[in-house]
């Protein structure tokens, strides 16, 4: 692995993640402030693509950045428990259940509505009547 300082396009290539959301997570404080050159570039390490492929994975199991901020900080703490980070995909695990629970509920919803509408000609429609109720 490179020892050299990686600008924001390398870094974004190396993590997977665009340089647009590299400064948006710079910008929230999930990746410390970097090196800049006296152009102003962005210099980045390797630590920094490994925070940005951290960053990345818990974005792609959906959590929030709230969760990633604190995840982020005891994956940092080499003193950390265990069990809060446990506690931290538990949760979020549970969260994404009741999720999936409703999205379920809306989609019989939708098929039931799509059922019993004729899909014709006719002006009348049980999804439209469903979706003016109150």
């Amino acid at each position: 692995m490179s020892t050299e300082p990686f600008n924001i396009g390398e870094a974004a290539a190396r993590s997977g993640v665009s340089a647009k959301m590299v400064r948006h997570y710079e910008s929230l404080g999930l990746v410390p402030k970097v090196h800049r050159t006296d152009a102003g570039y962005r210099q980045y390490t390797s630590n920094d693509v490994h925070t940005l492929r951290f960053i990345r994975r818990a974005r792609d199991l959906g959590f929030s950045m709230a969760e990633i901020a604190e995840l982020l900080k005891l994956w940092q703490n080499k003193r950390r428990a265990s069990a809060d980070v446990k506690r931290i995909a538990l949760a979020h695990a549970e969260d994404l259940r009741r999720r999936i629970d409703e999205m379920e509920a809306m989609k019989r919803t939708l098929e039931r509505l799509a059922d019993c509408c004729h899909g014709d000609h006719r002006p009348d429609c049980p999804i439209l009547d469903e979706l003016a109720e109150s």
